[in-house]
């Protein structure tokens, strides 16, 4: 435990350590590459050059030690945080360079505010951090690798089958090479892929969430396929999926992951999609239909028009033969054929007014993922509803922890 001049210091210098949360974590990186090159082949090179994976690590470390007397009250960040850890590989014998490197990170920004004492304190702090770390990934790795068809590290899939779902998604259904039985999953989990592009010189992770109901003898997940857009370049490895990777081919994963999962209750659902956001809500509707023939669920997915909208006919499908099934759509660009066919439920986003129209109540469990921006409308929404912050879950693509501070 950590004595009680330590927390003081910590907990009186957090604040500081958020104003300066995006300095220090550029600072971090940069220092961490130059002293272990190897590690960029764990991060998201395309996070980095964006800056968002420095504006995680800031927001991680500064709620760490406001809250480091009582680790439990930010549980869901550091769920979140494990469970990525384990899929991508993180092990204890890399956590001494990373707490040692944010320091020095520390002192570089801060400079002379940044004392002898106080980074002794916050030395003191990651050490105790990063035991509670560690031991909840040392779990999670000794789970998965002794559950029924699971396995450790990466584990080597055939491409059984190819499928566009619309203009930019495209499915992909996996199979293990080895012919072994896989692991199951929880609805609203994903697949950490780790995958060797020729012409590129460190491997690039990422996490794709599993779109199908579990308890198939495949995984399958569905890729968008990330264009260049202004300055923001194209997905590297979204890219090389659509246009590389073909049937037969081999690619790469660990074991599933994540923590936000469908639970098992017969509380009504509204599931809300954003885009690509869909993949993970897909799970949870095929799960339900299949599962929980009886529980209520409102699917609604917002996305620009019907080129870009996947799994259309499947959803429909799913809302004409199942009475517990209620789907809208939203498109914010309707094109002339929509607004000929009227194949949709609004033009416009997902707001309070459309809510309050389709849904009987507020009492339900609600579940949305898409882009950031997204989320955190719909997430301002149901706080406006005054929708209990319990009953409120959501998937991240990107490594922020939580959506403006609510967990």
């Amino acid at each position: 435990m950590l004595d009680m001049k330590t927390v003081e210091i910590v907990q009186s210098t957090a604040p500081v350590l958020k104003e300066y949360s995006k300095q220090i974590g550029k600072r971090f990186y940069e220092l961490l590459f130059s002293k272990a090159p190897d590690l960029y082949n764990l991060f998201n090179q395309t996070n980095q050059k964006r800056g968002i994976q420095q504006e995680a690590l800031g927001y991680a470390v500064y709620a760490a030690g406001e809250h480091i007397t009582n680790l439990e009250a930010i549980m869901p960040v550091i769920k979140r945080i494990t469970e990525k850890h384990r899929a991508i590989g993180i092990v204890p014998e890399q956590y001494p360079i990373v707490g040692e490197t944010l320091l020095e990170a520390v002192k570089d920004v801060l400079g002379d505010a940044a004392t002898d004492e106080i980074i002794d304190a916050w030395g003191q702090a990651y050490g105790y951090i990063a035991d509670a770390f560690i031991s909840i990934e040392s779990n999670l790795y000794d789970e998965t690798e002794h559950q029924l068809g699971g396995w450790e590290g990466f584990r080597d899939f055939l491409i059984d089958k190819k499928v566009e779902e619309s203009d930019s998604v495209t499915s992909f259904y996996l199979k293990p090479k080895d012919g072994q039985t896989i692991s199951s999953y929880k609805a609203g989990q994903y697949l950490t892929i780790k995958a060797n592009i020729p012409g590129e010189k460190y491997t690039h992770i990422r996490h794709y969430s599993l779109s199908d109901s579990p308890g198939k003898e495949y995984y399958r997940i569905s890729v968008k396929r990330e264009d260049a857009y202004g300055d923001a370049p194209a997905g590297i490895v979204s890219t090389y999926l659509h246009e590389q990777i073909q049937v037969g081919d081999v690619l790469s994963f660990s074991a599933p992951a994540g923590d936000f999962v469908l639970d098992h209750n017969d509380v009504p659902v509204v599931l809300i999609s954003g885009g690509i956001g869909v993949t993970p809500l897909l799970s949870m509707l095929n799960t339900m239909v299949e599962k929980q023939p009886e529980r209520q669920v409102t699917f609604i997915h917002a996305t620009i028009n019907s080129r870009t909208h996947a799994f259309k006919e499947h959803v429909k499908q799913l809302t004409n033969h199942h009475e517990n099934v209620k789907s809208v759509v939203c498109y914010d660009s309707p094109t002339e054929e929509d607004q000929a066919s009227r194949q949709f439920d609004k033009a416009g986003y997902v707001d309070l007014d459309l809510l309050q129209s389709i849904l009987p109540s507020k009492e339900a469990i609600f579940y949305f993922c898409g882009p950031i921006p997204f989320m955190e409308a719909m997430n301002r929404t149901l706080h406006q509803w005054d929708v209990p912050k319990e009953n409120i879950h959501y998937e991240v693509f990107n490594p922020i922890a939580i959506l403006g501070g609510e967990s």
